[in-house]
């Protein structure tokens, strides 16, 4: 006697799909995929559509790497950015996380990893720029990186510091209350 096997292809990619996002499991997954194709299909077109959308039109900011819809982020079109203070991260989801908090009034650049940085760029990012924050999660990897950083610039007459510690080891910035983020931003030391 054969075993039915109830398998929806469609249902079954949708949730692989959603599974394949950070932070997603299976069951989150097909909590997702049931929602948007059984209770809500205009918010799944929304989703596509969003999706889509973003695909297409957001790309790096030319000149700190975070992310924009034109040549220049937000951030680095303000005139109004105190362009004196440089704030080095890993990720540009590190920029909205500091941005949420309200401590950092300066400028970014992110550098995701040492084997991608383009060192003229970097020169050309800290023209003008009197210090530099690292605000990376600690780790043996980010202070190996910090020193890197720190001794392509040299030269360039720079205070470095570092965002305090009291944001935990291995711990991303996006999941650090703005509280603590903002408290570490305020007690930076030097490098």
């Amino acid at each position: 006697m054969a075993i039915y096997k109830h398998k929806i292809e469609a249902f079954e990619n949708l949730v692989e799909a959603f599974q394949a996002l950070p932070s997603v499991g299976k069951k989150s997954a097909t909590r997702l995929a049931y929602h948007i194709v059984m209770v809500d299909g205009f918010a799944a077109m929304k989703l596509a559509h969003a999706i889509e959308t973003a695909v297409n039109d957001v790309r790096k900011c030319h000149k700190c790497h975070n992310m924009s819809e034109n040549t220049l982020c937000g951030i680095c079109a303000n005139p109004s950015r105190d362009n004196s203070t440089l704030c080095i991260v890993q990720s540009a989801k590190d920029i909205l996380t500091l941005e949420e908090s309200g401590e950092h009034k300066g400028i970014y650049y992110v550098i995701s990893e040492i084997s991608d940085m383009d060192e003229s760029h970097l020169f050309d990012a800290v023209k003008g720029v009197r210090e530099v924050i690292f605000a990376f999660p600690p780790s043996i990897a980010t202070d190996t990186m910090i020193l890197y950083i720190e001794e392509k610039l040299q030269n360039k007459n720079l205070l470095f510091t570092k965002i305090a510690q009291g944001v935990p080891t291995g711990v991303e910035l996006e999941n650090i209350d703005t509280v603590s983020l903002s408290r570490a931003i305020q007690s930076r030391v030097k490098v």
